[in-house]
């Protein structure tokens, strides 16, 4: 078949892009699938300060831009569809999306994960009206309201400073009784006068007039006492912003390669259990995910697909 890739690279965040620039600096016949848009998660952290090299006031949109722009010099193809259906099971690989079906002798799984939801009541019923996922895309949106940020990680940290600039107020919420991001960003916080502390709390309930959320209902997990916040009588409204961890993108693999807890499985050189078909970047079963992490698994996916490619020729 004449339109049958070297690689195929499901996904476009850190981890994809990375895979793209090696595989095509390698002169791999290389197509990227990318569901929405690149760069993932990332796209949406107003701050990069942890990723080697980075330019000042790095955000996640200037870091990957410079990525995919690095990409495609190396003619590695980047196209927009939505898979419906992958088959792993003969030696040419096959993956049909809406627009058009593809095929590989190597598959680099790197779809990455996705936010997770708190699960709460309400919860559903104010996303976009007032629960967000996303500070840089929806900050704005809340200036002068009090805003809460539920979480304790880096993620949750970065964000809180973030949404200083546009908050009244901004109160973390923490199911802990300590903050779990590193040292540096948690001296940060602590030394700002726009960030406050919630312990040891869960949300059990989003509250809201209809049209925007306007309260919160939160359980004390050593008490068990529930606590209702209110927006104040001027303001009407609040920003709710969670960051408690991710998914796996991995629901479309389900029954097609071993996994554990929804993550792909795969070694240190990326290999899954099936022949050809690697891993990298958050949807991998692993300890840390990090942007620094989810490249350099591109890049040692896109190394060892070309040593498998290399090997069906001798």
């Amino acid at each position: 078949m004449d339109n049958v890739y070297d690689v195929i690279i499901i996904g476009a965040g850190p981890a994809g892009l990375s895979a793209g620039l090696y595989a095509g600096r390698s002169l791999l016949k290389t197509l990227i699938i990318e569901k929405i848009t690149e760069g993932g998660q990332i796209v949406s952290s107003s701050i990069i300060e942890n990723y080697p090299g980075s330019i000042e006031d790095e955000s996640g949109f200037s870091l990957i831009e410079r990525m995919v722009n690095q990409v495609k010099s190396f003619n590695t193809e980047i196209v927009k569809d939505n898979i419906i259906e992958i088959d792993l099971s003969s030696n040419i690989k096959k993956i049909k999306c809406l627009k058009e079906t593809y095929y590989a002798e190597s598959i680099i799984l790197a779809l990455g994960a996705s936010p997770r939801k708190i699960g709460c009541k309400g919860e559903e019923d104010y996303i976009g009206k007032g629960v967000s996922f996303c500070a840089t895309c929806d900050g704005a949106f809340f200036r002068g309201l009090d805003i809460y940020v539920i979480g304790g990680g880096d993620s949750a940290v970065e964000e809180a400073l973030f949404l200083t600039k546009f908050g009244k107020k901004v109160t973390i919420v923490h199911r802990r009784d300590t903050l779990r991001a590193t040292k540096n960003l948690q001296r940060r916080a602590f030394n700002h006068e726009k960030i406050d502390f919630i312990w040891d709390s869960v949300v059990e309930e989003v509250k809201g007039d209809g049209l925007e959320a306007n309260g919160l209902v939160l359980r004390n997990i050593k008490t068990g006492e529930l606590t209702e916040i209110k927006a104040s009588e001027e303001d009407k409204a609040i920003g709710i912003f969670v960051f408690i961890g991710l998914d796996p993108n991995t629901g479309i693999l389900e029954d097609k390669i071993d996994m554990k807890n929804g993550y792909v499985i795969g070694d240190e050189d990326m290999k899954t259990n099936i022949e050809g078909v690697f891993v990298a970047g958050d949807c991998k079963y692993k300890s840390i995910r990090q942007v620094v992490t989810a490249v350099s698994d591109g890049a040692i996916a896109a190394i060892n697909a070309e040593k498998f490619l290399d090997t069906k020729k001798e």
